[in-house]
């Protein structure tokens, strides 16, 4: 499974539709105050290929994937559970995964609509990148499920609500450059909108709104699961430690995307991290690797299978253990 990921990643048609755009010139600094630096055509036709007419319904498990609706001025967020209650949620994954990747001056927002026709009823959707309302979407999966349990959902039974003892939670990062610190006050303070946009060939205003989520959500996590005594029952796998150039969001060049997979294989090798409440900045916490800490959840949670195996009456896996666990995108 690791090498059919990795193969994945650096799928030739998957680093092509960023390479034409990679170097700033003035007249696309220009252009990106117009409108998005990409059109997202190739990209689009690309998801539509692999996704084909797949719905949220048909997922193989419960999923969440956070957008916002720029219309309604509020997140729309896809959910496996609450698609069940509102049908209108059941749309095409091609167009969700369109919708969640449209960054604001990366790539245009997206339009598209469901039908209900037993209701006769039409949903309009105006989206963009689900980062703008949950970076880290990680206390949006710990929220759905809480939703179920308060629902009284005979999945989660007989877990309270609050009782996150009775959580596996892994959260994964796509990396940060902190080491590097970007920008100083003094920089920042000359900066017009302009600035603001294309500093350093970056986009400041956007990436200090991402990060600044991300690490918000880490930190109440952290302190909740701490002082609930049960913070090995998350796990946050991130490296603040990572390039300018290779945390690049649109830098999909080959060589590139190898360096993010080099990146990835030494984040297993090293020790598990914890964000300290003090400085916010992650440090190593713990003499177990990433990688042991991963193997560690994954028996845990082989565990539960089988236990859940011995439960059941006709002597096989119960179909909730397969759909209670939870993916966010």
């Amino acid at each position: 499974m690791e090498v059919e990921l990795e193969e994945s990643f650096l799928e030739p048609s998957l680093l092509s539709w960023s390479l034409n755009f990679r170097k700033w010139s003035l007249a696309k600094v220009l252009k990106s105050l117009e409108g998005p630096k990409y059109d997202g055509k190739y990209l689009h036709r690309l998801v539509r290929e692999k996704l084909g007419n797949t719905k949220l319904n048909q997922t193989l498990t419960n999923v969440v994937i956070p957008t916002f609706d720029i219309k309604l001025l509020q997140p729309t967020v896809f959910s496996s559970y609450e698609m069940k209650k509102n049908s209108s949620l059941d749309a095409l994954l091609s167009d969700i995964c369109i919708s969640t990747s449209a960054a604001p001056t990366y790539l245009p927002a997206y339009y598209f609509k469901t039908e209900d026709v037993a209701a006769g009823t039409v949903r309009e959707f105006n989206l963009v990148d689900g980062g703008v309302a949950a970076n880290n979407p990680t206390l949006l999966a710990v929220g759905e499920v809480t939703k179920e349990i308060i629902r009284q959902s005979p999945e989660f039974f007989p877990i309270k609500p609050m009782d996150y003892r009775r959580f596996l939670v892994i959260s994964l990062g796509t990396g940060a450059p902190k080491a590097e610190m970007k920008f100083t006050a003094d920089q920042a303070a000359q900066w017009g909108l302009f600035g603001w946009l294309t500093a350093g060939g970056s986009t400041p205003i956007i990436d200090a709104f991402y990060q600044a989520s991300s690490d918000m959500v880490d930190f109440n996590l952290s302190v909740v699961f701490q002082a609930l005594h049960c913070e090995d029952k998350y796990l946050r796998i991130q490296d603040d430690t990572l390039s300018n150039e290779v945390s690049t969001l649109d830098e999909a060049t080959e060589k590139n995307l190898e360096g993010l997979v080099k990146v990835g294989e030494a984040l297993l090798k090293k020790p598990v991290s914890k964000v300290n409440l003090e400085t916010g900045i992650f440090q190593t916490s713990d003499s177990q690797t990433n990688e042991e800490a991963l193997i560690r959840f994954a028996k845990l949670l082989s565990e539960e299978r089988r236990l859940r195996h011995a439960r059941s009456p006709h002597g096989k896996t119960t179909a909730s253990f397969k759909k209670n666990q939870l993916t966010i995108s």
